[in-house]
Order: structure tokens, then C-alpha cells, then sequence
């Protein structure tokens, strides 16, 4: 069974992008993420559906 949520690191690795880029950039290019926790403990976590949601989003033709 394929796991739910990816954290960042497993992201980065699924996209083929670095952990710098899902921290700094996805966010802003429409990759939603869950936050679980709070303050500086928090870890963001994204839903591997959302993921391949939006990656058909960025198909160019």
C-alpha cells in the first residue's frame, strides 16, 4: 500500500528536485502541503495525491 503523505525529503525525490526547492518554491508554484505540529518542531508533509495532481497541472501541451 502506497503511503498517504510524503515529507519533504521523500517530495524532492519523487519530483526529481532538491529539498531546497520543495521548501522554498513549491509552496508558491500551487503545491499545497499539510503542516503537522507547531513552531519549530512543525514538518511539512505533502499528500502524494495533491503531488500527482498538480503534476499533470505543469504538462505542457
Amino acid at each position: 500500500m502506497r503511503p498517504q503523505f510524503m515529507d519533504a525529503k521523500q517530495t524532492a525525490e519523487y519530483l526529481n528536485m532538491s529539498v531546497t526547492w520543495v521548501y522554498r518554491d513549491s509552496l508558491r508554484l500551487g503545491l499545497p502541503a499539510y503542516k503537522f505540529g507547531a513552531g519549530r518542531n512543525a514538518k511539512l508533509q505533502f499528500k502524494v495525491s495533491d503531488v500527482d495532481a498538480w503534476t499533470r497541472q505543469q504538462r505542457l501541451g
